[in-house]
């Protein structure tokens, strides 16, 4: 176990799935500040139970918070993981790469993937949040083949690849300054970071695909989708790339 920034960073050279590890242990009351990363993963997963491909040379990495604050929060805390993630990203790659965030879990790279977080939460008792796992995959190295999206990684950006563990410490410290900076600092930082207002796009719901425009976050970090009969909250869904 590494200390990190007041981290305790457990490095692995593989595993099933670092989000298995920091779920058990947050379920047995683990304290704030776990982080665990492995060097390749046999069974990791992505958002809505996709596998998640994981070469070596990229970064899988998973992270325990107890933050304080009502449930309603707990959507912010996945925005929270993509503004850090972003910093940490601007901070190696090279002057004029672009960087976006794309509602509600992934950071693109010159308009491809090149990441994604999964989020999960837990409620206390008394309707407090007692505990919040981010999941982050980053393709440091190699950009694994989607059939949906293009992907991309650090390495085409032009730079030597950084290790995981170098990259893990930056993030981790990234994480931390977010989480003490608040959750309207948050929401401040991705709307800088994700798409202009306005932007169009196709929000899938399940088996439904609707086609509107991007009208920003509301105080509780969830998507405005404005469409022509006007402007839905939404808190769940998939960003698609406009028709």
């Amino acid at each position: 176990m590494i200390q990190s920034g007041g981290w305790r960073l457990a490095i692995h050279d593989e595993l099933a799935s670092t989000q298995d590890i920091v779920l058990a242990a947050a379920q047995q009351g683990e304290p704030e500040g776990l982080a665990v990363l492995a060097r390749r993963q046999s069974a990791a997963r992505g958002t809505q139970g996709r596998a998640w491909t994981s070469p070596a040379g990229n970064l899988f990495i998973s992270m325990l918070l107890r933050p304080t604050g009502p449930a309603r929060d707990l959507p912010q805390y996945g925005l929270l993981a993509g503004v850090a993630l972003a910093d940490a990203a601007a901070g190696i790659l090279p002057p004029g790469t672009q960087l976006q965030l794309k509602w509600p879990n992934d950071l693109l790279l010159d308009g491809a993937k090149c990441s994604g977080i999964l989020s999960q939460g837990a409620i206390s008792p008394d309707g407090g949040i007692d505990w919040v796992i981010f999941g982050i995959g980053v393709n440091l190295a190699v950009a694994p083949e989607l059939a949906d999206r293009r992907a991309a990684s650090f390495a085409q950006a032009g730079i030597a690849p950084p290790d995981p563990v170098a990259f893990a410490h930056r993030l981790l410290a990234s994480v931390a300054h977010w989480h003490q900076a608040g959750l309207a600092a948050v929401r401040q930082a991705w709307v800088a970071r994700g798409p202009a207002l306005a932007a169009p796009m196709v929000l899938r719901q399940g088996d439904v695909f609707r086609d509107g425009h991007f009208g920003g976050l509301d105080d509780d970090g969830r998507l405005l989708f404005a469409t022509p009969q006007g402007v839905e909250v939404v808190s769940a869904g998939e960003w698609l790339a406009a028709r």
